[in-house]
């Protein structure tokens, strides 16, 4: 069974009854998690059912099968950054290295391991490119603002988002997780013993008793984790193009199979895809007004002029990619801290209790599972928390 329906690229448009007014990615979520009643409490809740905390949820079951553990999820699974991410994964941060964060695609593989999950991985390495600087030996030469070149080459590589969430979820599942889908929690009461307040609902509990808590809601919920004000949260846009023949991407320098993304402005990343497709990503969004990322509708005027604007550079950077079609655009929640600063990885001001681990700032693909294990060894008292991810006052 499959969470995302077949799309068409009508199906995106304004006047479709099934349209998300996010688009709907071309990954697909095929785990559908049981349907349980909400426990009364639990030794561990987390709050937010995408890469971070499944994986969180997973390893916890791993380490210590005796704890109840409980995921809570507004939507459904991989439901924000998660399952609308272009699946480009890096090594590092956005910050760069960051003190004792060691090997994270190197952990990242070995996480997978452990937990038997089969997401299409592959590190073939990825591609900085720019105008400026070019190998002499680049595979790429596109006209856009210049001509884009390769000028490096870093550990990385791609995987399948919709593949990664489902494993990590059956995971977490069959390890002994309880995972709620469709219930918001809406606050919490910090305390000796912490109480989630959920969405009041008249057929549901209307709140859920914790031992201690991770907040993985990365862009969304912002006031309930203590990041409001705090960071910046923004919807990020990406599109699929038809899958290309093999000899075009040898023309266009892709054959390789890197994924790549600018170091410089006007910025641009993409990968390929198994099918041959190319997922292309540029641009960022604000909720006009209340700062919710859900009220973004991107068919609506300025994303829709963005996504225009994004399909006019790719057809112009290589004869090649003319006259490619594209069958998806989507939009996906993206968080980041003042400065492009490192990942939020702290104790709730509320209480040292609760860990708020999140905006990862475009490098979640690899770090949120990463660092969602570190979290649950965390939660256990076995790890400490790094001194860079502390949350500004």
């Amino acid at each position: 069974m499959f969470r995302n329906p077949p799309f068409s690229f009508a199906a995106s448009m304004p006047f479709s009854s099934t349209r998300d007014p996010w688009g709907i990615p071309p990954w697909e979520i095929s785990f559908v998690p049981e349907i349980r009643p909400i426990p009364q409490e639990a030794d561990f809740v987390i709050v937010g059912a995408g890469f971070t905390g499944l994986a969180a949820a997973a390893w916890l079951c791993v380490l210590d099968p005796r704890k109840s553990v409980v995921v809570i999820e507004s939507g459904s699974i991989g439901h924000g950054a998660s399952g609308r991410t272009g699946g480009m994964a890096l090594a590092e941060s956005s910050a760069g290295d960051l003190p004792g964060l060691g090997d994270v695609l190197k952990g990242l593989s070995g996480i997978f391991a452990r937990l038997h999950i089969d997401c299409d991985l592959s590190l073939p390495g990825a591609w900085e490119i720019a105008r400026k600087g070019g190998l002499k030996d680049s595979a790429i030469h596109w006209s856009d603002s210049g001509t884009l070149r390769v000028v490096n080459e870093v550990p990385g590589g791609t995987l399948d988002p919709g593949k990664l969430v489902s494993a990590l979820a059956k995971a977490a599942e069959q390890l002994g997780a309880v995972i709620i889908e469709n219930q918001r929690v809406e606050r919490i009461g910090w305390g000796q013993n912490i109480e989630l307040g959920l969405e009041s609902r008249p057929d549901a509990i209307k709140k859920i008793h914790a031992c201690k808590v991770l907040l993985a809601t990365n862009a969304l919920s912002l006031p309930v984790s203590g990041l409001a004000g705090r960071t910046h949260p923004k919807l990020t846009l990406a599109a699929l193009t038809a899958p290309l023949r093999e000899e075009d991407l040898q023309a266009i320098g892709l054959a390789r199979r890197k994924p790549f993304y600018t170091v410089d402005f006007p910025y641009l990343w993409g990968r390929l895809r198994n099918d041959n497709s190319i997922v292309w990503g540029a641009g960022l969004v604000e909720a006009e007004k209340s700062g919710v990322l859900e009220s973004i509708d991107i068919a609506s005027a300025e994303p829709s002029r963005m996504f225009a604007s994004l399909e006019k550079r790719i057809h112009g950077l290589h004869p090649a990619l003319a006259s490619v079609s594209f069958t998806h655009r989507w939009g996906g929640p993206i968080l980041f801290r003042e400065g492009w600063g490192p990942p939020v990885f702290d104790f709730h001001p509320g209480s040292r209790d609760g860990i708020v681990l999140g905006a990862y700032a475009g490098h979640g693909v690899a770090l949120s599972s990463y660092l969602g294990v570190w979290a649950a060894e965390a939660l256990l008292g076995r790890r400490e928390l790094p001194e860079w991810g502390k949350i500004s006052e």
